[in-house]
């Protein structure tokens, strides 16, 4: 039977739990004042004092915000980004990571280190532009949001070690039944590793979505990204009322559309994680451990 826990540890529990809640607080209510004070009328809104809900209800913000074409385009550009780039970056990565994990491919050390280098040097914003711009001529073209971010050093260093856990037993009978590598790598290795390619297409899924950097270097008005016209309104204060008047939202301000925007851009992303957190855990876990 096992012993009940002293008074202290008890007290030590409590406190663990006391403080876990206060950070939890801490962190979560500035994005549900911005919730809240999203769906609050806007000229109200402007006195302050919104705390814990919306003092006069309201959904003028998101009204003007789905009548700008301009989002919607950027919504639908960041969705195709973010389902695209996520998938072609776990597969990219994820080849290169089983490739390298095997000891009998020739040149494995050299590749591997080469990879490992761009972790620590990097050519700088004007290089790489140059390279992006100029000889690959990704520049106002959709591939642009894709192929600069097919590989992650990190990412492939997290997908090799979970590679090198896996029984080698596994892949030998295969082999013995016929498969070559290509048919074991999408038939065998990609399903028993669901819990890396999660956490992997997690990092990338965020990645795609916040980005706004490379959308505004190599984009154009028919590439634009939600995070990217989230900038323009944060820095086009002064245009905002004016918009809205013409629009007939002449209660809008810019920072009710602001916070309208940010809470747009966010929760999608939001909703994804609790459909793979029982991987992302457990992905980071067994990648960080096995060797």
């Amino acid at each position: 039977m096992i012993a009940s826990k002293s008074w202290a540890g008890r007290s030590f529990d409590w406190i663990n739990v006391l403080l876990l809640l206060c950070l939890a607080i801490v962190t979560l209510y500035p994005f549900y004042n911005i919730v809240i004070t999203s769906f609050n009328d806007p000229t109200d809104a402007a006195r302050g004092g919104i705390t814990f809900w919306p003092r006069q209800l309201s959904i003028e913000n998101y009204k003007m915000v789905f009548r700008d074409d301009n989002i919607i385009h950027a919504f639908g550009v960041t969705v195709a980004r973010t389902l695209i780039g996520t998938a072609t970056a776990v597969l990219f990565t994820g080849a290169f990571a089983y490739g390298v994990s095997k000891p009998e491919l020739l040149g494995r050390r050299f590749f591997l280190m080469l990879a490992i280098v761009t972790m620590y040097f990097s050519g700088g914003i004007i290089p790489y532009y140059l390279v992006v711009a100029k000889y690959l001529h990704l520049k106002g073209h959709f591939l642009v949001y894709i192929i600069p971010n097919l590989f992650s050093v990190f990412n492939a260093i997290l997908m090799l070690t979970f590679f090198r856990g896996l029984p080698k037993e596994m892949e030998e009978s295969a082999k013995i039944d016929g498969a070559n590598d290509l048919r074991i790598f999408f038939q065998l290795v990609l399903p028993v590793s669901k819990p890396v390619l999660a956490t992997i297409a997690l990092y990338n899924a965020v990645a795609h979505w916040n980005a706004w950097y490379d959308a505004m270097l190599f984009g154009n008005e028919n590439l634009q990204t939600l995070q990217q016209i989230l900038m323009q309104i944060i820095s086009s204060n002064s245009n905002v009322s004016i918009i809205a008047s013409s629009l007939g939202f002449g209660s809008v301000t810019a920072q009710s559309l602001k916070l309208a925007t940010m809470v747009i851009t966010t929760l999608p992303i939001v909703f994804v994680y609790p459909f793979v957190q029982k991987y992302f855990v457990q992905g980071v876990m067994i990648g960080s451990v096995k060797g």
